[in-house]
C-alpha cells in the first residue's frame, strides 16, 4: 500500500538512455540529473526513495571515480535511500565494489527496462517495509511521553502507569538508581488531570537534613538566621500539579512524621508558622532502597510507607529488559548526534551486540552517558563497542543479522525437538503434542535435516 509519491532519481548523462527510462518508468514521480551535484540537488530537495545511478559521471565518462563518490555522498545524506548503480557490461567488479559501499542492487548494460523494472519496483517495496518497520518501533519503543520501551517487563510498567495516572492515588515507584523513576513519574503527571500545572522534584538524599525540612515545607520570615522574608516550600509550588519526592527511603525520621500529617491531613505549616495552610497536591515517591527493611531496622515509618505505597510499581533494571538497551540506544545516539554535530552515520552491529550483552549496573543513566561521550569521541563513521568502552558480545553480528525466516525457523526447530523429545521420538505423538499430521512432522524433520533418531 503506498503511502506517498514514489519518486525514482535516474542519475544518466546519456540523453536517449534517459528518455527510454521516462517513458518506461512514468508510473514513478521520476527526477532526472546528469551529474553528481544535480544528483545531490534533487535528493536534497525531493528526498527519493530509490536512486538509478550510473557510475559513469561527468567528468570521467569512462571511470567510475565521480559515481562512487556520488554514491558515498548519498548514502551519507540519506542511507535510508535504495541506490541501484548501473555499470558497464562486464564490469562486476566495481558493482560490487558499490554494493559493498552501500548500494541496494546493479544493473549492467546494456539495459533492459523490464528487467531493470523489477529491480527497482523491488527497491520500492523493500523501502516500504523499511519505513512501516521504523514508524511500528517509534510507535512501540515510545509508548509514554519520554519513555522507551520495548520489552514485555516494562510494557507492563507502561500499562500500570496508563491505569493509575488518571488518579489522585499516592504513588511509589521502586528501581535501581537510574533506572527512570522520575521518568516513569513525570509520565503520570503527564497522563494525569493535573498536567497542566507544575511537576515539583526534589531528592531527599541530596539536601542536608537540617534544610531539607524548610525545602518542603517553607519557613517563615525570622524562622532561623538567614530568613530575611517568607518562602514557600516545595509541596506549596506543586499546589494543584505533582510533589515527585525522589529517594524517601534516605528522608529523616523527624521529617518522616511530619510528611505523614501532610499525607493524612493535606494541611502544611511552615517552618516557623503557625497557620495551617491546605494544599491540593498529588504525590509521587520514589527509591531504590528496600522499605522493608529499613522499617524492620527502625530507620523507616511503617504508617508512612503503607500511605505512600497505596500504589507501588516496580520498575525494572536494564539488565532486566530485553530489547530496550539497543532501542534506547539508537535513540540516544540520535539525540546526541543533532546535539553535537557529529558526522556519526549509525552505530555498528557489533555495538548493539554488545549493547545487549551489558549488564548495564548503572542501568539507562550509564547507556546514556556512554552513548553521548562515544558520540564526542568516536573517530570513524559508526559508533563500535570500543567507542563505548563495551567489549565486543561474542558472535554478535550473527544475532543481530536475523530476519523474519530465521526467527520462525528457529522456533519451529525449537518447537519440533521439544514435541519429539517429549514423546520419545514417536512421530505420531509428537504430531498430535503439535496439532498437526504425521506427513507435518517428516515435512518439517526433512526441512531442518533432522533424522527420526536425533531428537
Amino acid at each position: 500500500m503506498k503511502t506517498q509519491t514514489e519518486r525514482l532519481l535516474v542519475v544518466e548523462d546519456d540523453p536517449g538512455l534517459a528518455r527510454q527510462l521516462r517513458w518506461s518508468f512514468d508510473r514513478y514521480e521520476l527526477l532526472f540529473a546528469e551529474d553528481r551535484e544535480g544528483a545531490i540537488t534533487h535528493l536534497r530537495r525531493n528526498e527519493p526513495q530509490v536512486v538509478l545511478l550510473d557510475l559513469g559521471l561527468p567528468p570521467e565518462a569512462d571511470g567510475v571515480g565521480e559515481g562512487m563518490n556520488a554514491l558515498a555522498e548519498i548514502q551519507r545524506l540519506a542511507p535510508g535511500t535504495k541506490v541501484i548503480v548501473v555499470t558497464g557490461n562486464g564490469d562486476e567488479d566495481n558493482a560490487l565494489r558499490a554494493i559493498g559501499m552501500g548500494a541496494y542492487d546493479f544493473y549492467q548494460k546494456p539495459v533492459d527496462t523490464e528487467i531493470l523494472g523489477l529491480i527497482i519496483d523491488r527497491a520500492f517495496h523493500i523501502w516500504r517495509l523499511e519505513a512501516q518497520n521504523r514508524a511500528l518501533r517509534q510507535d512501540i519503543a515510545r509508548p509514554l511521553e519520554g519513555v522507551i520501551a520495548t520489552s514485555e517487563p516494562m510494557l507492563r510498567v507502561v500499562r500500570q502507569i496508563e491505569k493509575v495516572a488518571p488518579t489522585n492515588a499516592t504513588t511509589l515507584l521502586l528501581g535501581d538508581t537510574g533506572s527512570g523513576k522520575e521518568v516513569m513519574a513525570r509520565a503520570l503527571h503527564g497522563l494525569s488531570s493535573r498536567a497542566e500545572a507544575r511537576f515539583v522534584a526534589i531528592n531527599c538524599a541530596a539536601i542536608p537534613e537540617q534544610l531539607l525540612e524548610s525545602e518542603l515545607f517553607g519557613y517563615e520570615k525570622g524562622a532561623f538566621t538567614g530568613a530575611n522574608r517568607q518562602t514557600p516550600g516545595k509541596i506549596e509550588l506543586a499546589e494543584g500539579g505533582t510533589l515527585f519526592l525522589d529517594e524517601i527511603g534516605d528522608m529523616p525520621g523527624q521529617l518522616q512524621a511530619k510528611l505523614l500529617r501532610f499525607l493524612q491531613e493535606r494541611v502544611i505549616e511552615r517552618v516557623g508558622g503557625r497557620q495551617e495552610i491546605p494544599v491540593d497536591v498529588r504525590v509521587i515517591c520514589a527509591t531504590h532502597r528496600n522499605l522493608r527493611e529499613l522499617i524492620d531496622a527502625g530507620d523507616f515509618r511503617e504508617d508512612l510507607y503503607y500511605r505512600i505505597a497505596e500504589i507501588t510499581i516496580l520498575i525494572p533494571s536494564l539488565r532486566e529488559r530485553p530489547g530496550d538497551a539497543t532501542a534506547m540506544a539508537k535513540v540516544f545516539f540520535e539525540r546526541a548526534v543533532t546535539e553535537h554535530q557529529s558526522g556519526l552515520r549509525g552505530l555498528a552491529p557489533e555495538t548493539l551486540a554488545a549493547i545487549e550483552a551489558h549488564d548495564w549496573p548503572g542501568n539507562v543513566r550509564e547507556l546514556e552517558h556512554r552513548v553521548n561521550r562515544a558520540v564526542i569521541m568516536a573517530d570513524g563513521k559508526l559508533l563500535t563497542p570500543e567507542d563505548l568502552g563495551l567489549v565486543p558480545a561474542e558472535d554478535g553480528g550473527e544475532q543481530l543479522e536475523l530476519n523474519l525466516r530465521k526467527v520462525r525457523d528457529d522456533a519451529e526447530r525449537g518447537a519440533l525437538e521439544k514435541s519429539l523429545k517429549a514423546a520419545d521420538g514417536n512421530v505420531s505423538q509428537a504430531a498430535r503434542l503439535l496439532g498437526v499430521s504425521r506427513p507435518a512432522i517428516y515435512d518439517l524433520m526433512r526441512k531442518h535435516h533432522m533424522a527420526p533418531d536425533s531428537a
